[in-house]
């Protein structure tokens, strides 16, 4: 999202996350802008019974937790590397001088942050709906959307059976069902365990 020797420039330094580590809890201050390097990093939340809600899905070139930096909050989400990761980390004050003295970065942030918003309320919406393949056929269409190629199984679903449940607030077992379904009707294809679309 920003060009990597800027983030450098400004005082950005690499830290090295496991897979399973904690990058930030929910209830944490925000002091940091993130930038993914190298690995993948989920937001996510546990239910009062222990149930993940995994947020949303980042991997390399993307930023995550930065519209946390525009307000005086704790964080709603923990962030946790799901691969070994490599990520930029900025002090929330460089990050802040570095959109301000940078009008471009400045508004790709902003773009980034709408986008963001709008697939909350893609997702929000999603949450509503008690039609377990109207649920998952969203989620593949907003993630298809940024594929050039629109043509059918043209596009690989980058995430497993458990991370499309714990998206959407289905149980696995009902988007394993679902998915041989929505196979059977023709919507996705599946090769090898990989699912396209």
């Amino acid at each position: 999202m920003i060009i990597e020797d800027l983030l450098i420039s400004f005082g950005a330094e690499t830290r090295v996350y496991k897979s399973g580590d904690i990058i930030f809890r929910e209830g944490e201050f925000s002091s940091f802008y993130y930038q993914i390097e190298k690995g993948q990093i989920k937001l996510n939340n546990y239910t009062e019974e222990g149930k993940e809600f995994i947020q949303n899905i980042f991997s390399q070139g993307h930023s995550f937790g930065e519209s946390i930096l525009f307000v005086d909050r704790p964080y709603p989400m923990n962030a946790v590397a799901i691969e070994d990761s490599s990520i930029y980390r900025l002090p929330k004050s460089s990050f802040l001088n570095l959109i301000k003295q940078n009008q471009e970065v400045s508004l790709t942030v902003y773009q980034c942050m709408a986008e963001r918003m709008y697939y909350k309320y893609i997702m929000l919406y999603n949450l509503s709906s008690q039609n377990p393949i109207l649920k998952l056929k969203q989620l593949m269409d907003y993630l298809k959307s940024y594929s050039e190629d629109k043509s059918p199984y043209s596009f690989q679903i980058p995430m497993t059976r458990q991370q499309l449940a714990s998206l959407t607030g289905l149980r696995v077992e009902t988007v394993i069902r679902v998915i041989k379904q929505m196979e059977k009707e023709k919507i996705l294809k599946i090769e090898k365990r990989k699912i396209f679309y």
